[in-house]
């Protein structure tokens, strides 16, 4: 059974957005065949969802992700003993950055500039047309998310919305937006767990053997 099958098995509520989910799968696909990368962010509850997701992209999740024998190789040529080390030990990544994580960037430019744009700054500096942009809000209103999508557009960049089932802004500025059918906000955030645990598994089994 595939991944999305489990999902909604598990989660009959989340029915109606498996084509959303289905969407972003497809988006984030696009952007690792292309050698591109995931910008995520999120507030509060959001931001450990940020960090979560960049956790179980950068190592492995259900899988080893051993090194190819090749990338083994190279890393011996460098250093027979400390190559071993790293051949038998790192795993493969899916590159990802959480752009609640670095504090004392995010706090020179919210005491410099304008800190709603914290994140739009981050995502000025490290986005390309290859990346996407994945923001996380549960009302889908957050103005610092907002703003660092319209700077992701701008940039040429796919954007992924991760809201509830409100009408909202994010979704305006979204190529796809997957908004869980829940309001209260830590439904919302229960919902969302499964939603990105499943986008993983999925980018996990496309890219990883």
């Amino acid at each position: 059974m595939n991944q999305i099958d489990v999902l909604t098995g598990r989660y009959p509520q989340l029915e109606p957005v498996k084509d959303s989910i289905l969407k972003a799968y497809e988006i984030l696909e696009d952007c690792y065949l292309a050698g591109g990368k995931l910008l995520v962010a999120g507030n509060g509850g959001s931001a450990a969802d940020s960090e979560h997701i960049a956790g179980e992209l950068m190592k492995g999740f259900k899988k080893p992700r051993k090194l190819s024998a090749a990338q083994a190789e190279k890393l011996l040529t460098v250093d027979g003993a400390l190559g071993k080390v790293l051949a038998e030990n790192l795993q493969g990544a899916l590159p990802v950055i959480a752009l609640d994580g670095h504090p004392a960037l995010t706090t020179a430019y919210m005491n410099d500039c304008e800190p709603l744009l914290c994140f739009a700054q981050q995502v000025n500096g490290y986005g390309a047309e290859t990346d996407v942009f994945l923001g996380i809000s549960t009302s889908g209103n957050s103005r610092n998310i907002l703003y660092a999508a319209v700077t992701a557009k701008a940039k040429g960049m796919k954007v992924i919305g991760l809201t509830g089932s409100k009408q909202n802004r994010l979704e305006e500025f979204a190529d796809v937006c997957i908004k869980v059918p829940e309001t209260e906000t830590y439904m919302i955030q229960e919902l969302h767990l499964p939603v990105y645990h499943c986008l993983c598994l999925m980018l996990e089994e496309r890219f990883f053997l």
